[in-house]
């Protein structure tokens, strides 16, 4: 396909130009800084946005607010029929939006699309949802007494999102917490502007029809700008940011601060496990993917790779034939396996992780370079180290594989759990024995553990998020929805009498 010709989705969009950062009922004037949006294949400018302000932030949380007072008394039902017809909008403009996500993030095709697919399932997944928001009965031990906890809506949410999943972690959240009865203020990654704006005039569009413009607000703007008063702000008594450790301890502090709510989903530094019974021909395919997909910028991304001793040469030599073999160039041609790294940093740390393997005694067996051209590409490197070397303890966002050997399960797990983060992991093999043992108490410390399938990717099923410096938080399935409502108790006394818990007496 023509590139340039691709350009043509910022048109359909009305997308050109400069834009504002800001929306809440109608666009607002921004008043911040004007930032490029660059699309990472070739360094082009695709457009302009002019950062939200002091201004635009207060008007914009408080449209929110007032939405949600309103919201919050929609029966769960009908707010699930509108979420619907926001499920279905996304789904009509599916290809372009996939397309913005290569344009601007640098995605292969089928992943662009894949990701708008994932945030269609999470809108079906919320509409389920909006019938299902179940509170519990229990026995009280008092006569004639009824007790029972139900869930209301908790309020504006505030949604901080990365340039790798523009559109997906954004729905995972604004479809859930309006389903939930809550309002959404968004506060985009400044990388992958464009795909924040078009993706909200898709919503927006859809909100305006049935009177809650505001339900949805949009603020793109930098940490002082927006992320700051985000954090400090007692309006929104929910922030759920995906970012790096570093952002997400600061976010968690300062929300803390107020006794609000955070939900953070932060670094990965994932390992996938193979030993000596596994289908290596599973395991060469979800290793690869897990460690080269969207370029190795995923908080799932594979980062470790530990073989046993018996099979690790045959492995490795497979392995790296794989990786010579792949296709990276633009994301826009469908034979295209890996694109770009998101900018020009991303590509200084990719350097920067390769020049400290080596010094720390590692050996880097395929890639480890940057391509010389236009646009932000790397060599997807897979380096053999001789033991856990202080860098394969980092999350560096890019496809580095570090690659070493194990004698025995109980070593591999616990050299897998003996790292800061604590995301995603995998273990192939066929053993019952093992695999149990990796999923048991004693196995895998991540907040996602696998056997026979990479730790790169989630369905919207199930709950996602780690456990130490991931976060802790739960997004997407399961009963993620809690997060974004509060739980009340409730005991109704149906009785002529004022009996007390636990015998007390207390008669004058």
């Amino acid at each position: 396909m023509d590139h340039n010709a691709l350009l043509d989705v910022l048109d359909r969009f009305e997308m050109r130009g400069v834009h504002s950062g800001a929306a809440g009922s109608s666009w607002l004037k921004a008043s911040g800084k004007i930032i490029d949006s660059v699309d990472p294949t070739t360094g082009q400018v695709l457009a302009q946005i002019q950062l939200a302000g002091p201004e635009e932030y207060e008007k914009v949380v408080a449209e929110a607010h007032e939405a949600f007072l309103e919201w919050r008394m929609i029966p769960a039902p009908k707010r699930g029929e509108i979420i619907d017809e926001v499920t279905q909008a996304l789904r009509e403009h599916k290809e372009d939006l996939g397309l913005l996500i290569s344009l601007e993030a640098g995605k292969i095709r089928s992943e662009g699309l894949g990701e708008v697919q994932e945030a269609i399932d999470i809108g079906a997944f919320s509409v389920g949802l909006s019938r299902q928001l179940y509170g519990l009965s229990m026995h009280s031990e008092r006569p004639e007494h009824r007790m029972f906890e139900q869930w209301h809506p908790l309020g504006a949410v505030g949604v901080i999102t990365s340039f790798n999943f523009p559109i997906a972690v954004w729905a995972w959240n604004a479809m859930i917490a309006a389903v939930a009865g809550d309002s959404v203020v968004w506060k985009p990654s400044s990388k992958t502007p464009l795909c924040a704006i078009a993706t909200h005039k898709v919503a927006d569009k859809v909100m305006q029809k049935h009177g809650w413009g505001g339900l949805f607000g949009l603020l793109i703007g930098d940490r002082h700008g927006v992320g700051g008063p985000m954090v400090d702000d007692v309006r929104l008594p929910l922030i759920s940011a995906t970012g790096s450790t570093e952002m997400g301890r600061s976010v968690g502090v300062g929300v803390a601060k107020r006794f609000g709510r955070s939900l953070l989903e932060l670094g990965g530094n994932n390992a996938v496990i193979v030993d000596q019974t596994a289908d290596q021909n599973l395991a060469l395919s979800g290793v690869l993917f897990g460690a080269v997909g969207t370029a190795g910028q995923r908080c799932t991304s594979t980062r470790r790779l530990f073989l046993h001793e018996s099979i690790a040469d045959s492995f490795i030599a497979r392995l790296t034939g794989a990786y010579k073999s792949l296709r990276i160039g633009d994301p826009l041609l469908d034979s295209t396996l890996v694109g770009p790294l998101i900018d020009e940093g991303s590509v200084k740390d990719y350097e920067r992780a390769i020049r400290l393997a080596t010094e720390q005694g590692g050996e880097v067996l395929v890639g480890g370079k940057r391509i010389d051209g236009p646009g932000s590409f790397v060599e997807p490197a897979l380096v053999r180290v001789p033991s856990d070397i202080p860098i394969t303890k980092e999350e560096t966002f890019a496809p580095i594989l570090y690659v070493s050997t194990f004698k025995t399960l109980s070593e591999a797990i616990f050299r897998q759990n003996d790292v800061p983060q604590g995301l995603s992991s995998a273990i192939f093999s066929d053993s019952v024995r093992a695999s149990e043992n990796f999923l048991s108490a004693k196995g895998s410390d991540c907040g996602i553990a696998n056997v026979n399938v990479g730790t790169s990717g989630a369905e919207i099923g199930g709950a996602f998020g780690g456990e130490k410096e991931t976060g802790g938080g739960r997004e997407s399935g399961s009963d993620s929805w809690k997060i974004y409502m509060r739980r009340q108790t409730n005991t109704v006394n149906w009785s002529t009498q004022m009996p007390l818990a636990q015998g007390v007496k207390f008669d004058l």
